[in-house]
């Protein structure tokens, strides 16, 4: 789940574009704890796509999964690791008016630790990725 800052929230109307990070399991392998997050404000929403929304029951809270399906009522959205939970399986399809943005890019921060020059290497080499569509939650979604 992302945390936005208040400055993210007010610059919003400013910019469509923001930061977020994400905290927690719940898409992972896509999305790791620590992740920065490019989100895309007011994006046209497709089924893959990696969205941040707001939870139905608590609107105070920002959450990162994929819009697997648009159903009746609002999108249908699924963390992509299934052992997490967190999801439409556990608050329903999300009404339209909460999904805040699409996720556009992926930036994963230096760690500590990796400070050999392979691990630097690496590092420069996966930092920064695009998030794009992905199947993974509409093929868990046709297996239940």
């Amino acid at each position: 789940m992302p945390e936005l800052s208040q400055e993210t929230e007010r610059g919003r109307a400013v910019t469509p574009f923001g930061l977020a990070e994400v905290t927690g399991p719940s898409m992972v392998p896509t999305l790791h704890h620590g992740d920065q997050l490019v989100v895309h404000y007011g994006a046209r929403i497709r089924p893959g796509d990696v969205v941040v929304l707001r939870h139905p029951f608590q609107q105070d809270l920002l959450v990162v999964k994929r819009a697997a399906e648009r159903r009746e009522g609002g999108w249908w959205v699924l963390g992509d690791n299934p052992y997490a939970g967190g999801d439409s399986t556990d608050y329903g399809t999300v009404p339209e008016d909460l999904i805040l943005g699409r996720v556009r890019l992926r930036y994963r921060p230096l760690r500590r630790d990796q400070r050999s020059p392979l691990a630097l290497v690496r590092w420069a080499l996966s930092a920064a990725r695009p998030v794009l569509s992905g199947r993974s939650a509409s093929r868990r979604l046709r297996a239940r």
